[in-house]
Parts: structure tokens; sequence; C-alpha cells
């Protein structure tokens, strides 16, 4: 048998153990937790504080850290001349006052074609022929006008000769010189009839030569220049004035920029103004011009009113067709204070802010009002003086620093 004493004295003794090292476990514990926090606090003591929102006052005044002034660059409000201009687009055109349109002077059908769209023509030089049957009929009074002029002409001799030995009478002879002169003049007139034609004089000869016609009507070009259009092709059947013409063929060293101009900047654009204008083909490239043609009527579907400029293309770059953008002078630069573009802030109410710095730690937000846009300036009509100094990049970030509450 146990002894109930020793019993006893074994149970007391592990209850106190094991509550003396439970009591140590959470000292322990708590131990490592308060070192754990306080070198929490250390440590965040020792970071620099980016996030600290600058202070403000009821003025809309900021004042920044010098972390967050690393994220802010200044510049100066400074006088900048301002071209008076507006912008459009349109495009390149063949100038239509250089543009023929190239009809036969006879009806016909197309026998063949020449020229080809795009070819570069010189004046004279065949374009295509059509076979005519007016021409046909021309050649043929010709050949039988020839035929009664060499006719007559015979009779007239054998009349000379039979009046020296008193075979005919006076009244003979006179008929026969009078239906010579006849015949002549008919043979004349069905030549001029030809030649109307196009034909030359030998052409003319060698028909009345040989007895045989021609019936190809040559059409040749009557100015030096470029073919715009070409709706010819054999078989077709073509009549003097009757559109589409069979060729087009415009001189293209002098060519129209067609510009497509707001209607509100209509009143501002007048003839004579300089132009400059870009396009995709060129990109590092104007070309300069000056208004020709200002359009007396606005599209009321676009609101655009057109207005045309000319300038001089002898290497020919420009090709119709092309898109192109105008920057119209319409005045002389106006010189006023300007700041650049990453200044300006708009408001939520639609208002232009900008930030002014005179020691460039503190920042007050001001109300500007602002006019033209160039080149990556605003320019200040209102609220800003030469000189003084702003916050360009950083600007918004200033702007959203400041709170509802501070603002108001």
């Amino acid at each position: 048998m146990s002894d109930p004493w020793s019993s006893r004295w074994r149970s007391w003794w592990l209850r106190h153990y094991r509550r003396s090292v439970g009591a140590t476990a959470i000292i322990v514990l708590l131990a490592v937790g308060a070192g754990v926090y306080l070198s929490a606090r250390a440590a965040d003591a020792d970071k620099p504080q980016t996030n600290t929102p600058a202070k403000a006052n009821a003025s809309n005044t900021l004042e920044v850290s010098d972390t967050q002034l690393q994220l802010i660059k200044f510049a100066v409000a400074s006088d900048y001349a301002f071209p008076l201009q507006r912008e459009a687009v349109g495009n390149i055109d063949f100038n239509e006052d250089l543009e023929t349109q190239v009809f036969p002077p006879y009806q016909g059908r197309i026998a063949q074609l020449f020229a080809k769209l795009g070819d570069n023509v010189s004046k004279g030089q065949r374009l295509f022929t059509i076979e005519s049957p007016d021409l046909i009929q021309a050649e043929s009074t010709l050949i039988a006008a020839a035929g009664v002029a060499e006719l007559e002409t015979k009779e007239l001799e054998r009349a000379k000769q039979l009046h020296e030995v008193q075979g005919i009478a006076d009244k003979d002879l006179e008929q026969a010189v009078s239906d010579q002169q006849t015949a002549q003049g008919a043979l004349e007139a069905a030549r001029n009839g030809v030649v109307v034609f196009g034909k030359s004089e030998a052409e003319i000869d060698r028909m009345v030569r040989t007895r045989t016609i021609d019936p190809y009507l040559v059409v040749f070009s009557p100015v030096d220049g470029r073919v715009t259009a070409r709706n010819a092709a054999p078989g077709v059947f073509v009549q003097p004035g009757n559109t589409p013409a069979p060729y087009s063929v415009a001189d293209i060293s002098r060519i129209w920029l067609n510009a497509s101009v707001s209607e509100s900047d209509m009143p501002v654009v007048q003839k004579g103004q300089q132009i400059q204008v870009s396009v995709m083909a060129f990109p590092n490239r104007t070309f300069e011009g000056r208004i020709s043609t200002v359009g007396s009527t606005v599209d009321p579907q676009l609101h655009r009113g057109l207005v045309r400029a000319e300038i001089d293309d002898s290497k020919h770059e420009l090709l119709p067709g092309m898109l192109a953008n105008f920057v119209i002078r319409v005045g002389d630069p106006v010189t006023t204070v300007a700041v650049p573009l990453a200044g300006v802030v708009r408001e939520g109410d639609g208002t232009m802010t900008v930030w002014v710095t005179s020691d460039r730690r503190h920042f007050t937000q001001r109300k500007v009002t602002l006019g033209l846009q160039s080149n990556g300036y605003d320019q200040v009509l209102d609220g800003l003086k030469s000189g003084e100094v702003v916050a360009t990049d950083g600007a918004i970030f200033l702007d959203n620093m400041l709170t509802p509450s501070d603002a108001n």
C-alpha cells in the first residue's frame, strides 16, 4: 500500500509546477510582443514621412516637404509671340483652271488609244483615234470632187484644141471654162472639208492620188500636262461635248490646295493670306502658298466653307487626293504672357488654375484666363504676370493635395 501522505504531496507538487510553467510562458510571450512593437515604432520613426499631407490654409496655399518637392518642376512665366492662325483640314487637287477635257471634233467609234492614265503628254501628242463616218463622207466627197475636177480639166483642154481649129463655137469654150472652174472650186471646198478633221496637205494629196480614204481621225493633246482621266476604250462611240470626255489632261505644275474651314473661322479668312500645308507623305516638310479663293457659301450639313490656295509644284511631289493639314495666318503675332501647358490645371467647375510660388516651397493656387495655344504654351490673358514662377510637372499633384475642405 502506498503512503497517503506521499500521494497528496506528489499531487500538490504537480499542480503548482504546472501553474509556474504557464505563468512563465505568458511572461515570455508578453516580453517578445513588447519588443517587436517597440522595434516597429523605432523603424517607423527612422523612415521619411512621404505621405505627410501638405499644410494648407484658407488662401489655397500649400507648403510641401522635401520629398514632395522632388515631384515638382518649375517654369518662369514669360512673354511669348502667339501667331494668329486658324487650322483646317483638306486635300490636294488638280488645278481645274489648267485642266482640259479632250473631246473628238466629230462623232465616231474609238479605234486606238495611245496614252494611259498618269502619262505625261506634250501639246500635239496623239491621244486616240476614232473611226468617223463624217470623215469618211468628207474624204469621199474629196475623191469625187478630185475626179470631176480632173475630168473637167481634160474637157477644157480638148475644147481649147477644137476652138483653135474652129471645131467649136466660142460659147462652147466658155462653157468648158466655166465647168472646169466650178469643178476646181468644188475640189478646194472638199479639201478644206478634210483639213478640218486634222488631215495634212500631204495626206490629202495621197488620198487624191491613190483614190483611197483614211477613215481614222487622230485626236491630239491640246496642252502640255498629265493625263488625269481616261474614259476611253476601243469600240466606244464618242461625240463632241458628250461627257465624260475620253481624256482629261491637266497642267500639274501648279495645283490647288482645298481647305475645309470651320464656319466660325470663315469671317477672318481672306484672299491673299499666307498658308502652310503639311501632308503625311512628307512629314518633315511644309508647303507654303497664299489663299486665292474664299468660298461664298457654307455647307449646311458640315458647317464648313471652301478656302483654296495655289502653289507651284514643278517637281510633281503633291498628288491629287492627298490629305492635307492647313495653317492659315489671319493676322500678325500677339506677344503676351505664357506658361507651359503642363502648368495649367482644369478644375471641376471648368476654371483654369496655376500654382504660383515665390520661394519654391510654398505654392498658391491662382485662377487664370487663357487665350491662344501654340507649340506647348498657353496664352494667359489674366491672373499671372511675366516673371512669376509656376509649377509645371507636379501641378496636378499639388491640386490633388488641396482637399475640398482646404479649398473652401
